[in-house]
């Protein structure tokens, strides 16, 4: 088992006893579920919170909140994988043709409102106890919210601002509400009580703290588009925060420390997601998004989420070793192919000695390129190259190290799905530098911009981060800061362009590019998801059939089975109305 004090999944089970078969059995709570004055009590409310933590883990593909789907694949940085048959309803999001009949769409709508849920049953519950020490209820109360800011904030980035808002105050289990207000305000009030109740410090370093809910607030704003509103806030994480386990907010000068089962909940994590080797909690969310392969490979199974052509050769440098701003890195020879070669043991692809940025091959799986501690990837390590291309996941894969300490393994879940102890962190201090950096050349200070866009590559350029192969660097990588000269400097255009290239890179399949297309616009997005698919069908030819979409598809439809469900108000008014995009 993972050895750390973290907050770990609790499955809630207590059977009572029937020690008498009298009248008094009818007063008996059920077997198989507590009765909810057991939970009337400073452990009950513990109990409580720590189910509502518990949501975070409890999810399927669709719904886990690394979004590899709605983040990663909608946003380009990877193709579906695996074949063509397997999880065929990814096809019709991948080409941009999705429909709201979609499963993995209901799938994260029905986790947003579970974890809403297991918040309001614990504020209601805790409302109730009398004689909490008040230092508890304070911090439970702002870890709750904390908890329901971010399950909320996962519906916005998926679906926009206009859903049903269920809090505390509402005690039907079946609540009918109407979804035709903005919840932005509502949301950014939940982390407002969050951080107002909770400490820097907190006893298990799994629980978010005060500087989690700060960094929480600034990441909503941010996606609100309100940067003079997150800039106070990102700069104070920044400059001020510490790890719930009293560690100073810093980059890790290995860049694997943050993808790793030894090294997590380190200075670089700012509320992580805390999972275990434990069956029941380990990283189902991903649990198909490791190379095929079956014996011998990191997990075994599935195949999918494999990192696209175009994220690949955005990692190509210039002579200057700095990123080609002007995209001319979709021309000319790409950083790998399709090998041709028929040779027994030939590799399936090849690599192309161009300059590249070394964080290339520390988010992208590549043949010929050793593979974190497992050596160089086998050819059926990808399922199925046709369809998904040639390259494969590797941040939140596990080492063989780890599967070798019990601490991963290929048959976790179910006794086929692969899993794993590594924490993967929500909110990070990469993710807030560089969305620092977006502030400061909004407002023209494009020096300090830039100074923490270097800070970035200079923790990349370090050796620790440059993969070796036989005793030299294992490809033709090249990176720079930026140079005072550079227009980045004086040109605010320029300054935004090296910033958001700068998150593609630093980001890339950690399920975020999607909602920063979005936040940048809807003409942004439809001009990059466009430029994507016309540079990805050149290469995989699947791609020539997908959509283009609409500048004003900023989210994805509402499920139309919660539409069905919830039905009409006594007005026969749909309570559930689709976005005007979907309609």
């Amino acid at each position: 088992m993972k050895n750390k004090n973290i907050l770990l999944l609790i499955l809630i089970s207590v059977s009572v006893l029937l020690t008498s078969c009298g009248e008094d059995f009818l007063y008996k709570a059920p077997q198989g579920s507590i009765d909810q004055a057991a939970l009337m009590n400073q452990t009950g409310i513990d109990l409580l919170t720590t189910t509502a933590y518990a949501n975070l883990t409890e999810n399927n593909w669709g719904a886990t909140p690394f979004n590899w789907t709605f983040g990663g694949m909608y946003g380009g940085d990877a193709n579906k994988g695996s074949d063509n048959n397997d999880q065929s309803v990814l096809n019709e999001m991948e080409k941009y043709n999705v429909a709201s009949s979609n499963g993995y769409i209901s799938g994260k709508f029905d986790w947003i409102y579970k974890g809403a849920k297991r918040v309001n049953i614990a504020l209601q519950t805790m409302e109730q106890v009398e004689n909490l020490p008040e230092d508890f209820k304070k911090t439970r109360t702002g870890e709750l919210h904390f908890l329901r800011a971010l399950f909320y904030f996962e519906g916005i980035k998926v679906f926009g601002p206009f859903l049903p808002w269920v809090d505390e105050t509402i005690t039907d289990n079946d609540p009918k509400i109407h979804n035709d207000i903005d919840i932005y305000p509502k949301v950014i009030a939940d982390v407002d009580v969050a951080i107002g109740n909770l400490l820097a410090k907190q006893d298990m370093p799994g629980r978010a703290n005060v500087w989690a809910a700060k960094a929480l607030k600034a990441k909503i704003l941010m996606q609100k588009g309100d940067l003079a509103a997150a800039k106070p806030l990102l700069k104070d994480v920044i400059d001020n925060g510490i790890t719930s386990n009293g560690l100073k907010y810093g980059l890790e000068d290995d860049m694997n420390a943050n993808f790793d089962s030894y090294r997590d909940n380190g200075k670089e994590s700012i509320f992580a997601v805390q999972f275990s080797n434990d069956y029941n909690n380990a990283n189902s969310g991903m649990s198909l998004c490791y190379p095929h392969g079956g014996a011998g490979s990191p997990g075994g199974c599935c195949g999918f989420y494999q990192p696209s052509n175009e994220l690949a050769n955005s990692f190509k440098v210039g002579a200057d070793g700095l990123p080609l701003l002007d995209n001319s890195y979709r021309q000319g020879t790409p950083v790998s192919q399709k090998n041709t070669s028929t040779a027994e043991g030939a590799p399936l692809s090849i690599n192309n000695n161009v300059l590249v940025d070394p964080r290339i091959d520390f988010a992208i799986g590549r043949f010929g390129i050793p593979y974190k501690d497992w050596g160089l990837p086998k050819n059926n390590w990808v399922r199925d190259a046709v369809n998904g291309g040639i390259y494969m996941p590797k941040k939140h894969v596990y080492t063989k190290k780890e599967q070798d300490a019990g601490l991963a393994a290929g048959n976790i879940h179910d006794g086929w799905a692969p899993g794993s102890a590594i924490n993967l962190q929500y909110l990070s201090l990469r993710d807030c530098i560089l969305l620092y950096a977006e502030c400061l050349a909004n407002d023209g200070e494009l020096a300090a911009a830039m100074g923490y866009v270097n800070q970035i590559r200079t923790r990349a350029a370090k050796p620790v981060n440059i993969i070796m192969l036989d005793g030299k660097p294992a490809a033709n990588y090249k990176i720079a800061n930026y140079p005072a000269t550079h227009l980045a400097f004086t040109d605010k255009e320029i300054c935004i362009k090296a910033i958001r290239m700068e998150r593609k890179l630093e980001l890339a399949m950690e399920g975020q590019r999607w909602f920063d297309l979005t936040r940048w616009g809807g003409d942004y997005m439809a001009e990059a998801i466009a430029d994507y698919l016309d540079y990805e069908k050149s290469f995989i030819t699947k791609f020539s059939f997908s959509n283009k979409l609409a500048a004003n598809k900023t989210m994805f439809p509402l499920p139309q089975s919660q539409i069905q469900t919830m039905g009409n108000d006594e007005n026969g008014q749909p309570y559930l109305v689709q976005p005007d995009p979907w309609k």
